[in-house]
């Protein structure tokens, strides 16, 4: 037990400067990408053109039906037998992105349905653009609903980047991986990466509620 807790102590560092310096900042770049791709998504899927809907519906449908981990060995190890190469980083953010847009798109696109379609007629009849009423009125209670699932979509992607390392980036769990295979103490290892997971998502459990607070302060 001593041994294990001196194992743990002396791997703390090295695998929070994983979770700082990789875990994170994968995170966030990924999640960037992702919103891009959820809100240009979600308004496609309400718009009117049939067969941009249709592409767009299947890249939602196959990213939601699959393995995240299956996705990512495509991106990284099948990927080159089709003539496409792709570091892991790229591979990693492309899959973090695509995947997690997916999902966010949904979100949006229900918090879009939300609204009451009195308010789109509302802002049309005093001469609003299709454009100037989703930026005006729309966009803003969107953004209001999707909070909560969209922020969920961002610590469940922060968790997900554990899986980065099965194709080679050192993340904290690869991180944990390598001191496990010297020290031989899974347990001290896994406990402590599992910790400083639940200490990232914790916080930002924490900033997702102020947002939601300050979000909400005027409805």
């Amino acid at each position: 037990m001593e041994r294990s807790l001196e194992v743990a102590i002396e791997a703390f560092w090295p695998v929070l400067k994983a979770g700082l310096t990789i875990t994170l900042p994968l995170s966030l770049i990924a999640f960037a990408i992702a919103l891009v791709i959820a809100i240009i998504t979600a308004l496609v899927k309400l718009s009117h053109f049939k067969l941009l809907k249709a592409i767009f519906s299947i890249y939602v449908w196959i990213f939601r039906g699959t393995p995240l981990l299956v996705q990512l060995f495509i991106a990284f190890y099948g990927l080159p037998y089709a003539g496409i190469e792709l570091d892991p980083w790229t591979a990693a953010i492309i899959t973090f992105a695509l995947n997690t847009g997916a999902y966010s798109s949904e979100s949006i696109r229900a918090s879009i349905l939300a609204i009451p379609k009195g308010q789109w007629e509302a802002a049309e009849s005093l001469g609003m653009s299709y454009g100037q009423v989703l930026r005006r009125v729309i966009a803003p209670q969107t953004f209001r609903i999707s909070l909560p699932p969209i922020t969920n979509d961002f610590i469940d992607l922060v968790k997900g980047t554990s899986l980065a390392a099965s194709i080679t980036i050192a993340e904290m769990t690869m991180i944990g991986q390598q001191i496990t295979a010297v020290t031989y103490e899974p347990l001290a290892i896994y406990s402590l990466v599992a910790l400083i997971y639940l200490a990232f998502c914790s916080i930002l459990t924490y900033f997702q509620s102020r947002l939601e607070k300050a979000a909400s302060k005027y409805v």
